[in-house]
Parts: structure tokens; sequence; C-alpha cells
């Protein structure tokens, strides 16, 4: 057991208010123990710019498959200089992995199960072993999958994955950072409501469900970071 019951329970206790939640995990017995698994995406800045408020140097953690799009980096940059995040971590797949299962980049168009694993869930895995819990910026409204996500998790090795906008709405969401003047990911504004990387997001139609255009035609929901 990594996590103290009584942690937990103070994070519980915060309800579904993201800053209460926010509060609780990175100024109590979580503090230094957490970070954030962020993708800077459509959806990012919310709650990055809430956990800015509370701490800037809270490890901010960006998986760096080598095939995102452009302007998902620009915006990275652009966002953490906005909200003053100092700590914000490429993670990368090791140079060797790439060589030995995906020399050519390839291998999203006939495995993205296996693409996913290499740049995506063992880095992850490898990164956080330092901590003991990590937040992320999944919500209940992002696709039939995440109906019931709940405000903490229980993850791998006793750790605990925290959700603090898990009850926020998309509307609830666009009103936030239109309030807090946060800049809009570049490709949002052309129809891409859930970005991943390039080979295997496209914009979403009017009507469908946000996550849609990732690995679309495919029976894959998730990249297995959350599996």
């Amino acid at each position: 057991m990594r996590i103290d019951p009584a942690i937990r329970q103070s994070i519980e206790t915060a309800g579904e208010s993201a800053p209460a939640i926010l509060r609780a995990v990175m100024t109590g017995g979580l503090h230094g123990r957490v970070g954030i698994v962020s993708s800077f995406g459509s959806e990012s800045a919310v709650l990055l710019a809430l956990a800015a408020e509370v701490d800037p140097a809270i490890p901010v953690l960006f998986l760096e498959t080598g095939q995102h799009f452009p302007e998902t980096l620009a915006y990275r940059d652009r966002l953490a200089a906005r909200l003053g995040l100092t700590d914000v971590r490429s993670i990368q797949p090791q140079p060797r992995q790439i060589r030995e299962r995906d020399p050519d980049g390839q291998l999203w168009a006939f495995d993205p199960d296996a693409c996913c694993a290499l740049r995506k869930v063992e880095p992850l895995d490898e990164a956080i072993i330092p901590f003991d819990a990590w937040m992320t910026g999944r919500k209940r409204s992002q696709a039939a999958t995440r109906a019931q996500l709940p405000v903490v998790e229980d993850a791998a090795d006793g750790r605990i994955k925290i959700n603090p906008l898990a009850r926020w709405t998309p509307a609830e969401l666009d009103a936030e950072m239109t309030r807090r003047n946060l800049p809009r990911h570049p490709l949002a504004l052309r129809g891409y409501k859930s970005i991943g990387c390039a080979p295997c997001t496209r914009p979403v139609a009017e009507g469908e469900d946000p996550r849609a255009g990732r690995w679309a035609g495919l029976s894959k929901t998730e990249c297995g970071i959350h599996v």
C-alpha cells in the first residue's frame, strides 16, 4: 500500500470541486509525490491553469511520442510559459527501442496497440516510478467509455490516479477557458476535439463523440496508459 488511507480520504472529502481536489492533493500528504500527465491537447489548459495556481513547480509529464502534430509541441511550450509551469518533462521512448521495434516510424499503421505501448505506455511506466499518485485531465463527458469515471481511482502498485475535472462538461471547460483568456490549441479550432498523435487523429464531425477522431475505424479507444 503506497497511499495512506487518510490522504485518499482527504482527497475524496473534497468532493468534485476541482480547485478543492487540487489543493488537497498538492498541499497535503502527496506534496512532492504527485505529478500531472498532460497531452497538452484541446482541453488541457484548464487543469494546468488550476494546478499552476496552487504550485507552478508541480511536475507535468508530457509523452513526447515523436509523432505529435507540430501544433501540439508549439502549444505545449506556449501554454507552459503562459502559466509559469517550471517542471514540464518531455517523456520519450528509448532510442534503442525505437530502432528495434519501429525503425521506419510506421508501427502505428499495422499495430497501433504496439505503437502506443512503445511510445506511451512503457515510457510513462518508467517516468511515474518516483510518484505515488498522478493526475489526469480525463472527463466523463469525453466518451461513453469514461461515463463512470471516478475522481480517485486505483492504479498499479498501490498508486492512485486522480481526475480533478471528472464532472466537467465541454460547456464548462469552454467557459472557463474564455474567463481565464487561456490560449486554445490551434487544431481545436479546426475540428479536432481530442488530439493525439498525428497519424491516428482526425477532426470530429458535428454530433460525433468527442473522441471519435482517435484511431478512427478501429475498435481501439484508449492508448493504454489508462487501461
